[in-house]
């Protein structure tokens, strides 16, 4: 009987060793999977059909069209209501302006924010919009086969990993444009790079946007925060289409207060606008809108702009230069998942932006994660690792000196993105990511920091 008992505690003992050993090798193999992007290549199997959904790009962009033309009738009278609401609710917080400018940070007008403005709710909108986004398939139908299908039923299931503290809410929604920017501007960025697709249109799982840009200027203006545009990819977009765009937002918007202009080596102030998927049109379209020589050319007429192109292949930097472009941004907040965000290229990429005259403008963020809408793709979560990820993308991007720098982003829900506030939340079908151990402010206060930090640094290099 005592050899039986002594037998029973030491096999007891070995297994409680067993298991610990096996939760700490979990616990490295996590870790390494968060810091293991910088050997990720781009030809990983999950790189570049993602990117974004190239796999199923142009059907989309077909479809498009359709969809928004069904969605244009019932717009004006919302968005007619929805400027009345607006226009009070900034009416009866403007005395509160100065006592505002005393408590929140200066804003860094280097600091440039990606902000998404496609949310709707049944309050405002008269049904939910992009909470409820649709689980997207593999464009492998072997692999599809083995995921969900189906879309997000919000407002206790929303289309995203992480609960936004503000809950499902709409982008029209005037107290939401105000918490937006009053967070905005506690993170000391300084300049609202504003998703935007022409009049009518929109993505394919949102509805046209355009005629809330008026009121996201007026709310960031009352923030001392700037707008610029992030001109999305759509149907048939060319150098044609892009000059009535430009010329669009700058005859409508270019002579607000809050309309962002950049200040030039040569002492012009020019509007700038960041051009996703810019690589999905050749070079030679491009160049006939951003030469001087270009048959459509916008260079030296009154509508004149700096152009950033996306660069996500290492190739991409040399259709930039060719096509006319001012500079290059990187977007994804995946390091390791492209070349262009990969940090351990963004020495070499400042250099040939450098020797070219174009501007490099990293983008830094602080995860991912996007397995609610696509639940195939852990492979290319990002773990925030408590916010050490995102202080190590901006410790990279200030290794380059850059002249402004890009954050993915202010509310890119879907992907994980977000440093907007988050709460922690269970329901009776999914428990989701949150915070802790910080506050829900965590990712505006790291923001602060690093906007602090890049200022001080900018002035050693200037000297």
């Amino acid at each position: 009987i005592l050899n039986y008992d002594i037998m029973a505690r030491f096999r007891r003992r070995t297994c409680i060793i067993l298991l610990l050993f096996i939760l700490f090798i979990c616990s490295i193999m996590m870790a390494l999977k968060t810091l293991r992007p910088d050997r990720a290549g781009f030809g990983d199997p999950f790189g570049l059909g993602l990117l974004p959904e190239l796999q199923q790009r142009t059907v989309l962009l077909d479809n498009k069209q359709n969809s928004l033309n069904r969605v244009q009738g019932d717009t004006v009278t919302r968005v007619s209501n929805f400027r009345s609401i607006a226009d009070n609710a900034m009416k009866a917080s403007m005395p509160a302006v100065n006592k505002l400018e005393e408590e929140l940070s200066s804003p860094n007008y280097n600091f440039h924010i990606f902000y998404y403005t496609w949310f709707g709710n049944p309050q405002f909108d008269g049904k939910y919009i992009h909470w409820n986004h649709p689980l997207l398939p593999h464009w492998d139908p072997k692999i599809a086969n083995n995921y969900p299908k189906g879309r997000h039923n919000p407002p206790e299931d929303i289309g995203a990993n992480f609960y936004p503290e503000l809950g499902s809410y709409s982008s029209k929604d005037p107290s939401v444009i105000e918490a937006h920017m009053k967070q905005m501007r506690s993170a000391s960025t300084g300049v609202i790079v504003l998703s935007w697709y022409p009049p009518g249109m929109a993505d394919e799982n949102g509805e046209p946007t355009d005629d809330l840009v008026t009121v996201i200027l007026d709310y960031a203006h009352k923030y001392n925060l700037k707008v610029t545009f992030h001109i999305e990819p759509y149907k048939d977009r060319d150098d044609r289409s892009m000059y009535h765009n430009v010329k669009y937002i700058i005859d409508k918007y270019g002579g607000h207060p809050a309309f962002y202009r950049y200040k030039t080596n040569t002492g012009k102030f020019l509007p700038m606008f960041y051009i996703y998927d810019s690589y999905i049109t050749i070079p030679e379209i491009w160049a006939n809108l951003l030469t001087i020589s270009g048959s459509q050319t916008i260079r030296n007429t009154p509508y004149d702009a700096l152009f950033i192109a996306l660069l996500v292949e290492e190739r991409h930097k040399h259709d930039i230069h060719r096509s006319g472009f001012d500079g290059m941004y990187t977007y994804f907040a995946t390091n390791g998942f492209s070349f262009g965000s990969s940090h351990h290229n963004w020495a070499s990429l400042k250099a040939f932006c450098d020797s070219n005259n174009l501007m490099f403008i990293p983008s830094v963020g602080p995860g991912y994660i996007d397995t609610s809408i696509r639940p195939w793709n852990n492979h290319n979560t990002r773990n925030r690792v408590n916010g050490k990820y995102y202080e190590t993308a901006f410790s990279a991007a200030l290794l380059v000196r850059p002249e402004i720098i890009s954050i993915t982003s202010f509310n890119e829900w879907h992907e994980g993105t977000q440093i907007e506030k988050a709460v922690p939340k269970r329901t009776g079908q999914v428990v989701y990511l949150d915070y802790k151990p910080h506050k829900p402010n965590v990712y505006l206060q790291l923001t602060q920091k690093w906007s602090e930090k890049y200022r001080k640094e900018q002035e050693q290099w200037l000297m």
